[in-house]
């Protein structure tokens, strides 16, 4: 509290339910209630800012309960009724909202925010560890157009952040704020005993592609296991990975219970319509639901106490958020149990085989990257529309700024005045160029298409995927069928059906090189970094069978390339290393792209990612290299950094990937090592024998392992930002012709 009154940067970096909220409502409650009166009759404010609605919300209760009514707290977001939202700007105190509306709604409108910026005494950052790679990149640049905005109304508000447990969390909060930082990571607080279960589904009757043996889906495992749990009355939440996993597992579970307890089992996931978000937390929050299917949203720090157990099927990503996930149990002090269950992918069953991985390694360093151009570009535009730039502004946007504004001075966005500031030129406002969350565009509406009635949303990167015509769409426990993907107005009619099969998207992807920065020999082979455009096209789709996952069919889809330019990392091996490692040119093919699946999977250990922020692409002998070469590279506009931390990682990481193939009990690959389940090629080829002795000939010549600082370096990008544009999805496959 003292830290937070004297004006610094604090980060509270300590486990869930450890009273982070407490530590920073202290403050600026205190601060709010002293009756200190602002230049403009106004008392002192503050601003709260959240990565997700639902916390925002949580911690709006929160601080009605602490505070008497003359602290107004109120909430600002896209929920927030047009009729509220000017008694919000003139009258509340503290402000709850998260980093979109900041940038989209508080800073372009500031004039109108003027005696609540004035009076700014605090800006809260909760769950701040979750703004990493692109998305935290953003939010870092949305922060520093909040400081430039609140100094021109002559208030300078302390930064006060929260973040789950996380390396060196002094220096994530400053690549955040751009601010110096202190951190607090005594963490006191009183914890009940844990049981922590690492659990393999096993193997089914079912063969899958190419005759691999199939495992019990995780989610089929998780649902069997909440089943279990609310039978007991046991107070349970299900962590899924996919907004389709939370309405399966839920599904699931209701169908195996029956009535009545099946009516307290439900799914919590993006996309629902605000109604239906408050009253499942509303639910959740009095005990009337004992299951509750959910994706990361109820990860970060909304209040769940009372909960008995967290399931989580499949690893979150991060070791950070498994510990978030599985503190979310246990909040009262009672015991409490967490279960990994793992998916039938090369990093869960590495992880449930070497639990030493999760229990014995430390949590990871939050990666983002503020001064990637794809980034700082747009924000640049959005900061001179809002106030003009000044050399003054140079320094707080980071050494990126100086060399970018000529570049949007030639591509028409800024114009510089005799008086050396430069000024936002269109007449369209310059904030909704930028896609803080790296959806790729406006998110699709979801319409039913006999009734015109709006069932939900879905980002626009994924919806070449998910909602192209033909797809199966599941929506609060029914099913439904794309009857057509209308691209131009980005809205998918859907209508009610039963079909007894899934789809899965088939996409093509090609790759080419547009600049070097770093190559490191290894042996004859060879490492190397640097700046990729990648091309990824969805071509049509698979039906698969419900029940055993088979296919049952393959429809031809005609939707447009989407093109993205971003940070990748690769490696190259020479005709001699294949001879060595008795390769021939007909398994080659085979081996790369084994190779290149299991690398993806693995990279998450390394960086703080998933799975699906990431893509990859192997080639047997690709124009740009002259070479046999395997890509994985970031699936953002400009990079996040992952691609950077496995290059600086990568003798660790290849040596992991290659021990999860090895050690993997299949014959031929199956999905626990080499199978991707986004793979836009059907998973072929694949030769799981050939792509470890590819490893091993790779791993011959790598250098002697260095622990690498936690701290990435800059990613340069190309000079010249394309600016905000669709990015295409990640995938897994081969390009054309593999």
């Amino acid at each position: 509290m003292n830290l937070a009154k004297s004006g610094q940067t604090v980060v509270i970096a300590t486990g869930t339910a450890s009273g982070k909220s407490l530590g920073y409502l202290a403050p600026v409650l205190s601060d709010l209630l002293d009756g200190t009166e602002a230049r403009n009759g106004r008392g002192a404010t503050a601003l709260y800012l959240a990565p997700t609605k639902a916390l925002a919300a949580d911690q709006r209760r929160r601080a009605a309960e602490l505070a008497p009514p003359r602290v107004r707290a109120a909430l600002y977001d896209g929920d927030t009724p047009p009729e509220e939202r000017e008694w919000v700007r003139q009258y509340a105190s503290y402000v709850l909202t998260n980093p979109d509306m900041l940038h989209r709604g508080i800073l372009p409108g500031h004039a109108r925010w003027s005696s609540f910026l004035k009076a700014l005494r605090y800006v809260v950052v909760d769950e701040c560890h979750s703004y990493r790679g692109v998305f935290g990149s953003h939010v870092a640049q949305v922060l520093r157009r909040l400081r430039r905005v609140c100094a021109r109304y002559g208030s300078s508000p302390a930064f006060l952040l929260a973040s789950a447990t996380t390396a060196d969390p002094a220096a994530t909060a400053r690549r955040l704020t751009g601010l110096p930082a202190v951190a607090v990571t005594e963490d006191a607080s009183p914890r009940g005993p844990m049981v922590f279960g690492l659990w393999e589904p096993p193997l089914t009757e079912n063969v899958g592609e190419h005759g691999a043996p199939v495992r019990r889906t995780a989610t089929a495992e998780a649902a069997h296991l909440l089943t279990d749990l609310v039978e007991r009355e046991t107070r349970t939440v299900v962590f899924v990975r996919s907004r389709r996993a939370a309405e399966l597992v839920a599904l699931q579970t209701q169908d195996q219970l029956g009535r009545p307890l099946a009516g307290r089992v439900a799914a919590y996931r993006g996309g629902y319509l605000a109604d239906e978000r408050r009253a499942l937390e509303r639910d959740l929050h009095s005990g009337r639901l004992l299951g509750l299917a959910s994706t990361s949203a109820l990860e970060l720090g909304v209040d769940i106490s009372g909960l008995d157990a967290v399931l989580m099927a499949g690893y979150p990503g991060t070791r950070a958020s498994l510990w978030q996930q599985a503190g979310r149990a246990g909040r009262e002090a009672q015991g409490a149990l967490a279960v990994l269950i793992a998916r039938d992918d090369p990093l869960d069953t590495y992880l449930v085989h070497h639990p030493e991985a999760l229990f014995a390694a430390p949590v990871e360093a939050t990666v983002l990257d503020p001064d990637n151009p794809h980034v700082l570009a747009p924000h640049l535009c959005a900061a001179a529309a809002e106030l003009p730039l000044t050399e003054d502004d140079l320094e707080l946007f980071g050494p990126s700024t100086a060399p970018l504004l000529p570049v949007l001075e030639r591509r028409g966005l800024l114009r510089r005045r005799s008086d050396g500031s430069w000024y936002w030129t269109r007449r369209e406002r310059a904030a909704d160029a930028v896609d803080l969350r790296g959806s790729g565009g406006n998110p699709v509406q979801i319409v039913e298409a006999d009734t015109g009635r709006l069932l939900g949303t879905v980002d626009a990167a994924a919806a070449h995927t998910t909602v192209h015509t033909g797809a199966v769409h599941l929506h609060q426990g029914r099913t439904y069928l794309v009857r057509e993907f209308d691209l131009e107005n980005s809205v998918a009619l859907v209508e009610p059906a039963d079909p007894p099969y899934t789809t899965a998207a088939r996409d093509i992807t090609s790759i080419s090189v547009l600049d070097t920065d770093t190559t490191v020999d290894w042996g004859e082979g060879r490492l190397s970094f640097g700046s990729v455009e990648v091309v990824n096209q969805v071509v049509g789709y698979l039906r698969k069978r419900i029940s055993t996952g088979e296919i049952m069919g393959e429809t031809k889809l005609d939707l447009p390339p989407r093109t993205l330019r971003t940070r990748a990392v690769w490696w190259t091996v020479t005709e001699d290393q294949l001879l060595d490692a008795d390769i021939p040119p007909d398994q080659l093919p085979g081996a790369a792209h084994a190779a290149e699946h299991a690398s993806i999977g693995l990279l998450p250990l390394f960086a703080t990612c998933d799975r699906w922020d990431i893509g990859g692409v192997s080639v047997p002998l690709h124009p740009d290299t002259g070479l046999p070469t395997v890509f994985v590279y970031d699936g953002h506009p400009g990079g996040a950094g992952f691609a950077e931390r496995g290059f600086q990682r990568a003798v660790q990481w290849l040596t992991a990937t290659r021990t999860a193939i090895a050690s993997c009990e299949c014959e031929r690959g199956c999905p626990s090592c080499v199978q991707s389940p986004k793979c836009g090629n059907g998973n072929d080829p694949l030769d799981k024998a050939a792509a470890v002795r590819l490893l091993d000939v790779l791993l011959a010549g790598a250098p002697e392992a260095t622990d690498e600082p936690d701290e990435p370096g800059r990613s340069d990008g190309p000079e010249g930002p394309e600016g905000p544009g669709a990015a295409a999805g990640p995938d897994g496959g081969a390009p054309v012709g593999s």
